[in-house]
């Protein structure tokens, strides 16, 4: 057998190693682009730690703001003639309304869990994102490695993913500002009413 056999038989064999490295290595590098999914823990977990009165007590006040509350609004009746309007029989069971009245009801990224309650409403993880990997302390301690690991330090861009046009309450005249104007949104007035910021440095105080 020649030299010249010998690569005419190689060849296809060749080809074939070539085409299936193509086909492995391509998924993992694909898989490696992918961005983190990061999976929801539901605000009782959140509370275990952010429910101390030393830590500023965010659970509670979460729990007093229009957010937490969110989901029963939609069983008003006042809620109710404005989903009649839109054509919505039951608002509560409505991805429409769902999708901004509760956590996690639509999101390209994470899991539901099991934990994770419709009735909650727009509770911790809608605004900071699913807290699976960033809800140690260790992690929480280090901002960067925390938002690596999916914390999200909401902006008025994360308000008005709700707070727009699209909302069937939307008023455009519904805030003053200090320059005396109204506008439909004011991101100063709105972030003072759910404050609950809490330093981490002042965790282990």
């Amino acid at each position: 057998m020649t030299f010249n056999n010998n690569i005419h038989i190689m060849k296809p064999i060749i080809y074939l190693v070539a085409a299936l490295s193509i086909l492995i290595i391509l998924p993992v590098q694909t898989f490696a682009r992918a961005p983190k999914r990061h999976n929801y823990i539901s605000v009782e977990m959140c509370k275990l730690c952010h429910k101390k009165k030393e830590l500023g007590d965010q659970y509670d006040v979460w729990a007093n703001t229009a957010h937490s509350k969110a989901f029963y609004t939609l069983g008003t009746p006042e809620a109710e003639k404005i989903a009649a309007k839109l054509g919505i029989k039951n608002p509560q069971q409505s991805r429409e309304c769902l999708r901004c009245h509760s956590t996690r009801y639509e999101s390209d990224g994470g899991d539901n869990g099991e934990d994770i309650h419709v009735e909650d409403g727009v509770q911790c993880e809608s605004c900071h994102g699913p807290g699976e990997d960033y809800m140690y302390l260790e992690v929480m301690e280090d901002m960067k490695e925390a938002t690596d690991m999916g914390l999200v330090m909401p902006t008025e861009e994360t308000c008005r993913k709700c707070h727009n046009p699209e909302s069937p309450t939307y008023n455009p005249k519904r805030d003053p500002t200090p320059d005396g104007k109204t506008v439909d949104f004011y991101y100063p007035l709105r972030k003072k009413k759910i404050e609950h910021h809490m330093p981490i440095k002042e965790i282990r105080k």
